[in-house]
């Protein structure tokens, strides 16, 4: 661990001080430029804290669509200074980097390659930087959830279970790690009884629809309870608050809204265009439920493959509820590349597969942002082509999904940890 220590303070501050010089830049911007650097969720962040300070909803704001919670720990910039929600998201985002290093450790990765692998998929990549210093909250998100990893490798369940239950708040979308949480908790107790194999479960003499029914049968042991009803609990306790002071706005704009969206807007979705055409049918709510399916499908059949490995498995159901969702930004890949650090060192490729597979992720957003470009600048009707563009993204990312697994090796990280 000493030997990592100077490497990762190098990186540590590197990163810091980009992402600080970018919102120094961000600020200068603002102030010169027409097209501001500044986020514009970040000034509804900044009017919904407003709202609290003076005693009202954070609702009253058009677009909010957060928890409270987040409008209560921006207040400084009303009282103190704008910039301070910047400089908190650019903390959170450096704090991801320390518990990804840590979680790293444990899973029995060198200090060198720890660092190493934090500096490339996080630290020192421009879109974390760019999406924090812009004034977008989604590094907090990311904290939580590598956190909630970290303490179920360590085994400090009612810790995870209390920072899963927070994430779960602040966004829908790690909601979805349910299903192999528990089943690792299971798998993990049936461990430490000395089981051998996938689960307690294992016989040969099985079907496979036979393992399915004993590997959920057989979910709800002490750990997963215990996991359950903390994280339940605190999940519950913010909703009652939060809907005690705000009533069912905070309901409908914190949860329901995410779960009904329907964004008829340009964005990377493969759905985009066939919601943007049917916005006025009687069929377009059925169709934004049915988009729900292929992710369903994708994200069961992950979670049994892989539970064992709870942060590939979480990886894996970020990057396909991503790349599948009704929605999908620039920011939302930030949910995923948190996550990566931790599986770098198991997936075994060469760095020209590598560096071939990141270009054509480039390529995809560039090939998407063109068409974009003169659809929102230029106002050139570029909707055809925009979801062409997605639709392409779309196949590179299940094309970088697949090499990920085909080149994921399991056993490498197990020896590690048992060294």
């Amino acid at each position: 661990m000493a030997a990592g220590r100077p490497g990762l303070g190098a990186v540590l501050g590197a990163g810091l001080l980009a992402r600080l010089g970018l919102v120094l830049y961000g600020l200068q911007q603002d102030r010169a430029m027409r097209v501001r650097y500044t986020d514009v969720d970040y000034r509804v962040f900044t009017d919904a804290a407003r709202l609290v300070t003076e005693g009202r909803s954070p609702y009253r704001r058009a677009t909010y669509r957060y928890t409270p919670l987040l409008a209560w720990l921006l207040t400084p910039n009303v009282y103190l200074a704008e910039v301070f929600g910047k400089l908190l998201f650019v903390v959170g985002d450096v704090a991801a980097a320390v518990v990804a290093y840590r979680a790293l450790r444990r899973r029995g990765a060198a200090a060198g390659q720890a660092w190493g692998c934090c500096a490339a998929a996080w630290l020192l990549n421009p879109l974390p930087m760019a999406v924090s210093s812009r004034g977008n909250a989604e590094a907090l998100v990311a904290l939580l959830v590598l956190a909630t990893l970290y303490f179920v490798e360590a085994g400090s369940i009612g810790k995870a279970a209390a920072c899963y239950g927070l994430a779960v708040h602040m966004k829908i979308y790690p909601l979805t790690y349910a299903l192999p949480i528990a089943l690792h908790l299971q798998s993990k107790r049936c461990g430490r009884k000395g089981a051998v194999g996938v689960g307690c479960d294992k016989n040969p003499k099985l079907t496979f629809a036979g393992y399915l029914w004993q590997l959920f049968v057989k979910i709800p042991n002490r750990d997963v309870l215990f996991f359950g009803t903390i994280a339940g609990s605190v999940l519950a306790a913010l909703t009652v608050a939060f809907y005690h002071l705000y009533g069912w706005d905070f309901l409908e704009h914190a949860y329901l809204y995410h779960l009904t969206r329907r964004d008829i807007r340009h964005n990377f979705s493969p759905y985009f265009y066939m919601l943007y055409l049917t916005a006025e049918s009687k069929w377009s709510f059925a169709l934004g439920l049915a988009a729900f399916l292929p992710q369903l499908l994708l994200l069961l059949a992950v979670s049994i493959a892989f539970y064992r490995d709870l942060a590939f498995c979480c990886f894996l159901h970020t990057a396909i509820f991503v790349s599948f969702n009704k929605v999908c930004t620039s920011q939302y890949f930030v949910w995923y590349l948190c996550l990566l650090p931790l599986v770098m060192p198991s997936v075994k490729m060469s760095w020209r597969r590598g560096v071939l597979l990141l270009f054509l992720w480039f390529v995809g957003q560039g090939l998407w942002l063109a068409p974009a470009y003169f659809l929102e600048f230029k106002g050139c009707n570029t909707f055809l082509l925009i979801w062409l563009a997605g639709l392409l993204f779309l196949f590179i990312n299940s094309l970088i999904i697949v090499q990920i697994i085909s080149h994921y090796q399991k056993e490498v990280q197990v020896a590690k940890k048992e060294q």
